[in-house]
């Protein structure tokens, strides 16, 4: 589940929460979306669920399917819940952005000068589409 902050123009920021799409976003990762863009098969995304549309949740897009509706997963195969197992392909106009780069935020123990360095080090990673998750998840 995500919560959308204060989108500028077509970026905005989304709030991960929960674990389903460990290891790839933690619950309390930042991620930077764009609105708008185009979806490939591997992508990140964040959608309006299907049945409750004022909740907005982050998975993989895996296959685009008839219809311009997507196969949606998370990449927690231990937490597979809330995703197109459950509620099958989405349709495309629910998909509302791709991920661009996630930010995990530094811990409050991290005051030593080499913690800081190994949180810099990891903290921003781009998310790109991954073709070989979504051939992975599709084996599921």
């Amino acid at each position: 589940m995500v919560e959308i902050r204060s989108p500028l123009r077509s970026l905005g920021v989304v709030d991960v929460t929960g674990p389903s799409m460990a290891p790839t976003l933690a619950h309390g990762d930042r991620v930077v979306v764009r609105y708008g863009a185009a979806v490939r098969p591997g992508a990140v995304v964040v959608l309006r669920h299907p049945f409750q549309q004022d909740l907005l949740v982050i998975k993989r897009a895996v296959e685009r399917r008839r219809g311009g509706s997507w196969w949606v997963l998370g990449d927690n195969p231990y937490n597979a819940t809330g995703d197109s197992t459950d509620y099958g392909p989405v349709p495309g106009e629910l998909v509302l952005a791709t991920a661009v780069l996630r930010l995990r935020p530094r811990e409050a123990d991290q005051r030593s000068l080499r913690a800081w360095l190994a949180w810099a080090a990891s903290a921003l990673r781009p998310l790109r589409a991954d073709p070989s998750a979504s051939s992975r998840l599709r084996a599921r």
